[in-house]
């Protein structure tokens, strides 16, 4: 803790500022800004029309956004819930949920090639049976792990970037959320430090953009099965470097991980635990159209339970059950049950997953991730998934004459290990999932469609339907309806 607040505090004193947004354990998913299009309203571009800032060159910006979300789902099948004592099933009945972010994104220019920004965000939320009973396909990106219906306001980044041009071509930065405008080398390295999301810099998909403008489900985010290192407001303290050479890109980064799984204080000692991750991007032209490709690999180093260790444990001594957990737990009452909190010790998890946008004609694209994880311990900072699929179409309003609009369709597929899958069969939980039996294991699957509807160049009106079959991986329950509208506005 000594080490991550001496961290902010360098880079408080440079900003000049920000560091007095600590607050208690609540934060929405990390979802990285998306650039402002052309044609939208923002107050930066107000100011350099009047002539006030230099937007092709500049030394400071702020944008900001507020969103509000709200989501209907009606009551599922559900031959049973919350067996023996394990509290994470999806309610059977009718719920409203609803999340509501306003943020802001500041940047300055401290010298040649270096950049700092900090963004406080405001959230307040009420979730689908207290965020519990979804594996990989959560109904609402926005949605976090301990939040409540009170907004509450803490500070989501601040962090350290430095640019090192190494030659090539010249290319123009345009001005964004978390991106000062310059002209930049074409081959560069980019370096950054402090207090950010994993998402910032890795597993960017440019035709999904950002989720506050496109699809509701977190299973578009990113990888459901990429157990990136995030407390449990979705961000880290870490360092990762960038380096761009043409059509290629390569990135590296050790991030933090949360002193227990799924909670929110971080655990600042990189040399004991941490998680490595590597990208490599290649951008191309197919059938001249543009699009790209990205390989993501993880492997992180945390104290974490084994699911095959946790029943062997409660088999050799039955004391050892879910009830009867004293250090940290998920909370399951459940006297027949195995859990983590008996097994926990230094492990090593890793992924691999590949990221494909295609450009498959003006205003259209097209995505697909996928990715493989090892399955073999339970979950430290994110989904409940061990390996996913996801898979849509984006078109954009500029094929019907409204260029700011925009819809989508998409499919996702969530699994888990066999492993993982003998542990819930058992009973066991983890922070989202386990209804306390699994008779039937299947694939969490998701469909998504969506229409976003642009107002004034700076609103959003949007509607949305999802499907969801087996939740929790369960194929007994479900299948779940959601529908969803969202109102989001960008200065």
């Amino acid at each position: 803790m000594r080490s991550r607040r001496a961290a902010d505090y360098v880079v408080c004193l440079v900003l000049g500022g920000g560091c007095a947004l600590y607050s208690t354990p609540a934060a929405a998913q990390p979802v990285p800004p998306a650039p402002h299009d052309e044609e939208a309203f923002d107050v930066m571009k107000e100011l350099s029309r009047r002539g006030l800032h230099d937007i092709h060159d500049e030394s400071w910006n702020l944008y900001g956004q507020y969103t509000f979300i709200t989501s209907y789902k009606p009551p599922i099948s559900a031959p049973y819930t919350n067996v023996n004592g394990s509290p994470n099933s999806l309610w059977p009945q009718a719920e409203r949920g609803f999340t509501s972010t306003f943020t802001l994104f500041g940047g300055i220019r401290l010298w040649r090639g270096a950049e700092a920004y900090v963004v406080p965000e405001l959230i307040a939320e009420r979730a689908f049976s207290t965020l519990h009973g979804l594996g990989g396909s959560t109904e609402n990106f926005e949605l976090q792990k301990t939040g409540s219906e009170a907004p509450t306001l803490y500070r989501s980044r601040l962090f350290l970037q430095q640019t090192i041009g190494l030659g090539g071509g010249r290319i123009e930065k345009t001005s964004d959320p978390m991106q000062l405008a310059a002209t930049v080398d074409s081959r560069r390295l980019v370096l950054t430090v402090g207090n950010f999301s994993a998402l910032d810099i890795f597993d960017r998909n440019g035709v999904i953009g950002d989720l506050r403008q496109t699809f509701f489900n977190e299973a578009f985010m990113t990888h459901a099965s990429w157990d990136f290192p995030a407390s449990a407001r979705g961000y880290t303290y870490g360092a990762t470097a960038e380096l761009y050479l043409g059509d290629w890109a390569v990135r590296i980064g050790r991030l933090a991980p949360p002193a227990n799984p799924n909670d929110y204080p971080i655990d600042a000692r990189l040399w004991k635990y941490y998680g490595d991750q590597i990208e490599i991007e290649h951008d191309h032209v197919l059938f001249k159209r543009p699009g790209a490709v990205r390989v993501l690999a993880y492997r992180n180093h945390e104290n974490l339970g084994r699911f095959d260790d946790a029943i062997a444990a409660v088999d050799a001594d039955p004391k050892k059950n879910a009830a009867a957990c004293t250090s940290y737990n998920y909370g399951s009452g459940n006297f027949r049950a195995p859990d983590f909190c008996w097994v926990r010790r230094p492990q090593v998890k890793v992924g691999v997953g590949v990221n494909v946008e295609q450009s498959i004609g003006d205003g259209i694209g097209a995505f697909a991730r996928a990715m493989y994880s090892d399955g073999r311990t339970e979950v430290d900072a994110f989904d409940s998934a061990d390996r996913d699929f996801s898979a849509g179409v984006v078109a954009h309003g500029s094929l019907w004459q409204r260029p700011l609009d925009v819809t989508g369709v998409a499919f996702a597929a969530t699994w888990i290990s066999g492993a993982h899958a003998r542990y819930m069969a058992r009973g066991g939980i983890d922070a989202f999932t386990g209804d306390g039996r699994l008779d039937h294991a299947a694939p969490e699957e998701l469909f998504e469609v969506f229409y976003s509807l642009n107002l004034l160049k700076a609103l959003w009106l949007s509607g949305d339907y999802q499907f969801l079959a087996h939740p929790a991986y369960n194929a007994d329950r479900g299948p779940e309806h959601v529908i969803s509208g969202r109102f989001h506005a960008e200065f």
